[in-house]
């Protein structure tokens, strides 16, 4: 048996199979569960060729967070391939490139506008979208990175991921009374799709390489996909609010 066993969980963000929701969605369905990926647009063709390489078969229904209109059809799509679901991933970020590489103080409002949307409002949006579906032991996880300093050329993608944060907690709060809770998973850095298209990628490998108690394998997502089939598990039942984090212990470091 499976921690997941009779699960139904949504996963977003599966683009490549070196993605950490890639290896979420993997672990889920080893541990027992039903996967359900969303994608649209252009990655939609992504996702449907990673999802040939999962153990099994994933429904995939279109989502941009972005949109009211698939928002507010999201539950409904949902249940066309499954009744319920019990957890829920968010594995979602984007900024602009104005917004990235050492440009903070020339970045016009309307990228960070676009930084925050999609990189931390999208959590509030995903979580009142799949509410309708979701029931006492539900779990909504994120995919964070460590926001409390600043890091080199990450700017405004920082700020969303502090954002990010923040917005856990409220929802942890307003979802806690309908037992549903809401954690954030903080990875190290990894070399997937999204790591490569920030500027001075190679800064994070440096830090991590240097300032890791247990080590880190920059190409090994497995440990943060661990920590989220954990916490959609129903091993952690007190547990909301949280940020877990799965960076070799580099946030316990001074520099």
């Amino acid at each position: 048996m499976g921690i997941l066993d009779g699960k139904t969980i949504l996963v977003t963000g599966v683009l490549t199979d070196q993605s950490i929701a890639f290896h979420v969605a993997r672990l889920a369905q080893e541990q027992g569960a039903a996967v359900v990926l969303t994608s649209f647009g252009r990655a939609l063709s992504l996702t449907r060729r990673s999802a040939t390489r999962l153990p099994a078969e994933a429904p995939l229904v279109e989502l941009d967070v972005t949109s009211t209109d698939d928002l507010d059809a999201l539950a409904a799509r949902v249940a066309e391939v499954a009744p319920r679901l019990d957890g829920v991933v968010h594995s979602i970020g984007f900024a602009p490139e104005s917004a990235l590489g050492g440009r903070f103080l020339s970045t016009p409002w309307i990228d960070v506008a676009t930084a925050l949307e999609v990189s931390a409002y999208s959590l509030k949006s995903l979580a009142v979208a799949c509410r309708p579906l979701m029931g006492p032991g539900g779990s909504i996880v994120g995919l964070d990175f460590d926001a409390t300093v600043a890091w080199p050329t990450y700017d405004w993608m920082g700020v969303a991921k502090a954002a990010l944060e923040s917005t856990s907690r409220y929802l942890a709060r307003d979802l806690g009374p309908e037992g549903i809770r809401v954690n954030l998973v903080a990875a190290g850095p990894i070399r997937t799709m999204a790591a490569k298209s920030i500027p001075g990628f190679s800064d994070f490998e440096q830090v991590w390489q240097g300032r890791a108690p247990l080590g880190w394998d920059l190409d090994d997502p497995e440990p943060a996909a661990r920590a989220c089939v954990a916490l959609l598990s129903d091993w952690f039942p007190a547990t909301t609010g949280e940020i877990v984090h799965v960076d070799g212990g580099v946030h316990s470091q001074g520099a």
